[in-house]
């Protein structure tokens, strides 16, 4: 398994779980001397990063770009691939395809977790998961032209009503034609929704294509209760070889939160 820990370049998203933020050079420097394999930008959208320096950045720092995140199309758009509005919904997707491109060309998967939206209103949640089936079977085939999955995140039940688990995000995903679709499992969130979290690792087996490395209050792991040992060892049960990211709180701060996350990645066994 390799190491990723998360770099927000959006100012709205100051107080969200992301290690690092601001300036992608000097946290990619931070990453690298604390001995990182990648990082995961959550960047305002597509336009925003300049692939040249990116590029150049990630070749200076000999980082690889692990994923990229589209969160702030909701945060900062308010777009949903599940909004009763479908100029928003098809904007939502033009969003997302253009994220999917970037990364892409990086050989990187893209995130959707907030922007799947939720069920509310006059949306039922068969509504919402219909459309959300639909924008997958277009975003799924997308990124298969750049030879990488895309990522689906289940949430917990205070960011979501669609998917909150594992099993029903395969459930979900199982019937679509696209098999470019694979889970982004966080372990923050299934420590609220999942009866027992190794059990649900094991279930999913090889659907899971990228996990988020919390413990149970979205710190660093080794600054909680969740215990990781039975993790780690259900992820290599079913041959999990992607990427451990921390997209966690920068506490105490980003700097003691990456090197936690690092120390802990060593106690696992788990770095190279």
């Amino acid at each position: 398994m390799l190491s990723a820990v998360t770099v927000s370049l959006v100012p709205e998203a100051q107080a969200g779980p992301f290690v690092f933020h601001g300036n992608l050079e000097t946290s990619c420097a931070r990453a690298q001397a604390l001995g990182f394999d990648a990082v995961e930008v959550f960047p305002p959208g597509a336009e925003s990063l300049d692939a040249r320096e990116l590029r150049r950045i990630l070749d200076r720092t000999q980082l690889k770009l692990a994923a990229v995140g589209t969160g702030a199309g909701w945060l900062t758009r308010k777009l949903t691939l599940t909004s009763p509005d479908p100029a928003i919904r098809h904007q939502a997707r033009q969003f997302i395809e253009a994220i999917v491109d970037l990364a892409g060309s990086f050989g990187a998967p893209a995130i959707i977790g907030s922007m799947q939206g939720r069920a509310e209103g006059q949306v039922s949640r068969d509504q919402a998961l219909r459309w959300l089936g639909e924008a997958l079977e277009q975003l799924g085939s997308r990124a298969h032209i750049h030879g990488v999955p895309l990522l689906l995140e289940p949430l917990n039940r205070y960011e979501s009503n669609l998917l909150n688990t594992l099993d029903q995000t395969v459930e979900f995903l199982d019937p679509l034609l696209t098999r470019n679709v694979r889970i982004l499992a966080d372990l923050f969130h299934m420590n609220i929704e999942e009866a027992s979290i190794p059990g649900a690792f094991a279930s999913a087996g090889t659907w899971v294509g990228h996990v988020h490395f919390a413990d149970s209050n979205r710190r660093a792991i080794g600054f909680g209760h969740t215990c990781v040992e039975p993790i780690v060892e259900a992820l290599r049960m079913i041959g999990y070889r992607g990427y451990l990211s921390a997209e966690i709180l920068p506490q105490p701060s980003g700097e003691e939160a990456a090197a936690q996350t690092i120390a802990s990645f060593q106690r696992l066994g788990c770095a190279r």
